[in-house]
């Protein structure tokens, strides 16, 4: 928010002057997302997607536009709810397993179904996939990185494979395969799903 409202008293006419800000953007979302592929630890995973999604953010607010500004809100809203969610289940997970370590932490498919299934919304909400609010402003920001510089379209695209690449091995890693734990696993409790559900709903109703 604070870079838009700065953005307001930037030469509009002169985005081109922006272009080594705009790559370094695209290339420093490129690098946090190959950099969550390496994480072993779940938390510090969700936290390094934070920043690949605000790269895209910075590169839109630089090319000024009504749709990449637009794009650029719609982004920061549904990502606020999606990492907020996604922290979430990491406690949830934490809380029944006593450790943040991704191979650990696998095997909850058969365990708790039911948070299988919000690991799963929220992992496709992550890599914006519609009807949610990450799908309209990834959308929009595309659309203004195209219209802005075609060549751009690139490094948008390798940054959403790899997004899609980390979200698959976040979900597969920590409910497929068998568990690990020794101990008696508690169930879900109602509000946890209350409070799943309050995330969720604004990003496919928004």
């Amino acid at each position: 928010y604070g870079v838009i409202r700065l953005s307001q008293i930037l030469p509009t006419t002169k985005t081109d002057l922006f272009l080594p800000l705009i790559v370094l953007a695209m290339w420093g979302a490129t690098l946090a997302n190959l950099t969550c592929l390496q994480q072993t630890d779940l938390k510090s995973l969700i936290a390094y997607s934070s920043i690949s999604h605000m790269g895209l953010v910075i590169a839109a607010i630089m090319i000024q536009t009504q749709w990449s500004l637009s794009g650029a809100m719609a982004l920061m809203i549904a990502h606020g709810f999606t990492s907020s969610s996604l922290f979430c289940l990491a406690n949830m997970t934490y809380e029944r397993t006593k450790t943040r370590i991704l191979i650990l932490t696998r095997g909850f498919h058969s365990i708790l179904p039911m948070l299988t299934i919000w690991w799963l919304m929220t992992n496709l909400m992550n890599i914006a996939t519609p009807p949610s609010m990450n799908f309209t402003g990834e959308l929009l920001i595309a659309s203004s990185l195209f219209n802005w510089c075609p060549t751009t379209i690139i490094l948008f695209g390798l940054s959403m494979l790899i997004t899609a690449l980390y979200a698959l091995h976040m979900f597969l890693s920590t409910q497929m395969n068998t568990p690990q734990m020794n101990t008696t696993v508690h169930p879900t409790h109602t509000r946890e799903h209350l409070i799943m559900m309050l995330h969720i709903t604004p990003l496919i109703l928004m």
